[in-house]
C-alpha cells in the first residue's frame, strides 16, 4: 500500500511537470506497466484531480483544470491565499525565491478552478505594493511564458525595445531568468534567426501560445551567465572592465537590483563587467559602490571619473543658499 501511494504521489508530480504524457513514457518514467499507469490515473480521479485521457495511436495522460479544485489539501481561502503569495513572490523583491514561485504558481493555476483564479485576480487589481525596487511583472503572463518553456510552445507577443520601438515577436521560448530585479526570457527569435534576450516587463500582457517545437541546443551550458552578459553588457553601447577592492560576495550584495557580471579575483578584490549607453553613467555607476576600484577598459572613462570628481568636489565647497 505504501508503495502503491508513493508512485501515485510520482505519477501526480510527472502530470504537472509536463503538459501531456504519452501512456508508454509515463509507465517507462515510473517503471511499471501501461495498465498500472491506468489504474494509477483511475485512483487520481477518485480523488478529484481531473486527469485527461486520450486512446489510440499517440495517446495518453494529460492533467487540467476540474470544476473543482483537487486535494492538495488546501481550503478556498487558502489556496487563493497561496496563489496571491506566490504572484507576490514571483514579480516582487523576496530574493531566492521567484523561479520557484513561478514553478508552484503553474503548478496551482493549473487546477485552480475559474472562481477562485476571479478572486486572485481580483485581489491582484486592488492591491498596492509601496516601495517597488523594480518594473512591474504581470503574474499571468509571466505563467503563460513559464509554461511555453515548460511545455516547449511557440510565443508570439508585442514587445517594446528600449528605444520604446514597438515590434511583434515570433519565438521558441527556452527559459526564464531572473537577476534580483527584472525577469528575462531566453529564447530563439525565429524571424531574427537568432538567440535573443526579452526583459519581461517589456513583453505585451497578453503572449499567446503555439504548436509545439523541437528543442534546439541551447547557446551555452550556464544558461544564467550567458544572460548575464547579454544584459549587463552586450546590450550597451559602452562596455566596462573594473577591478574593484572588495570581496565578490560584498560587491554582489551592493550591486543587487543593478546589471552587472563579477569575477571572483581573491579574497580582497573582484572583476566588474558593466555596461551603459554613456560614459558619464558608467562613472557615476562605479563611483557610487563606495569601493576603490581601476579602470581597466574603457580608457576614456577615466577622464569622465575626472570631471565627475571635480564637480563633487566644486560642490562640496560651496556654501547653499535656503
Amino acid at each position: 500500500m505504501v508503495q502503491t501511494s508513493a508512485r501515485l504521489l510520482k505519477v501526480l508530480s510527472l502530470l504537472q511537470s509536463r503538459r501531456f504524457w504519452a501512456g508508454g513514457d509515463l509507465a517507462r518514467e515510473l517503471g511499471v506497466t501501461e495498465r498500472s499507469v491506468r489504474r494509477d490515473v483511475d485512483r487520481l480521479r477518485s480523488l478529484g484531480y481531473p486527469v485527461h485521457a486520450t486512446a489510440g495511436v499517440g495517446g495518453g495522460y494529460q492533467l487540467g483544470a476540474g470544476k473543482e479544485l483537487p486535494p492538495l489539501p488546501l481550503e478556498d481561502e487558502e489556496a487563493v491565499a497561496v496563489a496571491v503569495g506566490l504572484r507576490v513572490a514571483a514579480t516582487g523583491p523576496v530574493k531566492g525565491l521567484e523561479e520557484a514561485a513561478v514553478r508552484a504558481l503553474g503548478k496551482l493555476e493549473q487546477v485552480l478552478p475559474k472562481r477562485l483564479r476571479r478572486r486572485v485576480a481580483a485581489l491582484q487589481a486592488v492591491s498596492v505594493r509601496l516601495g517597488d525596487t523594480g518594473p512591474s511583472v504581470d503574474a499571468e503572463a509571466l505563467a503563460v511564458i513559464a509554461h511555453a518553456c515548460r511545455d516547449s510552445e511557440l510565443l508570439r507577443f508585442d514587445y517594446s525595445s528600449r528605444e520604446g520601438m514597438a515590434s511583434e515577436r515570433c519565438v521558441e521560448p527556452y527559459r526564464l531568468v531572473h537577476t534580483s530585479y527584472r525577469w528575462y526570457l531566453l529564447a530563439y527569435d525565429l524571424e531574427r534567426e537568432g538567440w535573443r534576450t526579452f526583459r519581461v516587463d517589456r513583453i505585451g500582457p497578453k503572449p499567446r501560445t503555439g504548436r509545439s517545437f523541437k528543442a534546439r541546443p541551447l547557446p551555452s551550458e550556464d544558461v544564467a551567465a550567458y544572460v548575464s552578459q547579454a544584459v549587463s553588457t552586450d546590450a550597451y553601447r559602452f562596455r566596462a572592465r573594473v577591478t574593484v577592492h572588495a570581496s565578490s560576495r560584498v560587491v554582489s550584495e551592493r550591486l543587487s537590483g543593478v546589471a552587472g557580471r563579477i569575477e571572483e579575483l581573491d579574497a580582497e578584490r573582484c572583476l566588474v563587467h558593466a555596461g551603459a549607453d554613456s560614459l558619464e553613467a558608467l562613472a557615476f555607476y562605479f563611483g557610487w559602490l563606495g569601493f576603490e576600484f581601476e579602470v581597466h577598459e574603457p580608457k576614456e572613462l577615466i577622464e569622465h571619473l575626472r570631471r565627475l570628481s571635480e564637480r563633487l568636489a566644486r560642490a562640496a565647497q560651496r556654501e547653499g543658499t535656503p
